[in-house]
């Protein structure tokens, strides 16, 4: 067997590495702009990892609170009773925590003349299990089309003529809810910024800021929560700041780019840098307001024209569960779940409760 050259470079290397690393480093510019890229990614890598185990480490004491959306629109059209579907969330899960939605469209669908009796039944059913309430508000607001805009309102004019009238109806619901026992926080427009999903057009920030100001006039008791998409680095810094920061997660969703599924490869700890590099810069706090528990469907197809075998794909049981642990070993609190209205249309319509049964181990945990 022929012996390796004693010339070759791992055995230099085994022998004697900062000898082959000064050698390395003499060879060429090239190589030394490589060995420097390389030196600042791993610090930086390792600065990021350090800032996520220290708010690891900061909120571990913190209680686990996990809640979850309850919209009754997007059970409506899973075919489903919304109310039926919210009460099953509250007694069969043991919820103690909802996000509930004030669509303008569904509460002013003409101008002046409003409508809160959807929305007071689900205060009503929230103060009567003792759950508490994260209130969205504003023209943006979760699920598709994100903006939720009345017939009588034309977005694309110039924001003039219609921001005080949405202004108008932010106060209203505001002014009906601040005082109800069971309301812990507002989340003002959702995900404001990501101009890429929904039909929303204007994103000013100029917008945003008055939105803020006009909520913390009217109630500044209650915590205003500002949300941003997942995966983008980089922080809120400019004023006018939110009481805290809502992140969503999402981690195995259908691009139409690729046609095809696809994984982000981000670990836990990315999630748990971006809410500690927050805490250290603003001394806020960040939520995780909407953590993907459901699928989704390629070319964004409703669930009811999905078979069972393509929603697996995306998402399923086993997914839950790995995906209830990703989110718990972030950091953050509490943990808003995304699509119970999903898991009980699959139990009721699909005769399939693997994913309500994850649900009631997830919320069982929290008790």
């Amino acid at each position: 067997m022929k012996e390796q050259s004693t010339d070759s470079p791992l055995l230099r290397f085994i022998h004697n590495p900062w000898r082959w690393f000064v050698d390395y480093w003499r060879r060429s510019w090239g190589r030394k702009a490589l060995v420097c890229f390389l030196l600042l990614t791993a610090l930086c890598l390792c600065s990021m990892y350090g800032i996520a185990r220290w708010y690891i480490w900061q909120e571990e004491k913190k209680p686990l609170v996990i809640g979850t959306s309850f919209i009754a629109d997007y059970a409506w059209s899973l075919g489903l009773d919304a109310h039926q579907t919210m009460l099953a969330i509250l007694d069969d899960l043991h919820v103690k925590h909802l996000r509930l939605v004030s669509y303008w469209n569904d509460i002013e669908p003409q101008k002046g003349q409003y409508s809160f009796s959807e929305l007071d039944w689900e205060f009503a059913q929230a103060n009567a299990h003792h759950a508490k309430v994260t209130l969205a508000i504003g023209l943006r607001q979760p699920r598709w089309p994100e903006c939720h805009v009345p017939s009588w309102v034309d977005p694309t004019a110039p924001q003039s003529q219609w921001q005080p009238q949405l202004e108008q109806f932010i106060g209203t619901v505001v002014q009906r809810y601040k005082n109800n026992p069971a309301l812990e926080s507002y989340q003002l427009e959702n995900e404001y910024y990501l101009d890429t999903f929904g039909i929303c057009s204007n994103d000013k920030r100029e917008r945003l800021t008055a939105e803020m100001d006009l909520v913390h006039a009217i109630d500044p008791k209650h915590t205003l929560i500002v949300s941003r998409s997942d995966n983008a680095l980089g922080w809120p810094i400019h004023p006018q700041l939110p009481d805290q920061t809502g992140i969503s997660i999402y981690r195995r969703v259908w691009t139409p780019i690729l046609g095809r599924y696809i994984e982000y490869p981000f670990p836990s700890w990315y999630y748990a840098f971006l809410a500690g590099g927050e805490k250290i810069m603003t001394g806020r706090d960040t939520v995780i307001h909407e953590l993907q528990t459901e699928p989704w469907p390629p070319h964004g197809t409703p669930f009811t024209q999905v078979s069972l075998a393509e929603q697996n794909k995306s998402f399923d049981a086993a997914r839950f569960k790995d995906t209830v642990a990703f989110a718990k070993n972030t950091g953050m609190r509490p943990i808003d779940l995304w699509g119970a209205e999903y898991w009980y249309y699959r139990k009721e319509k699909l005769h399939d409760p693997s994913l309500w049964q994850v649900a009631q181990q997830a919320f069982q945990a929290t008790r």
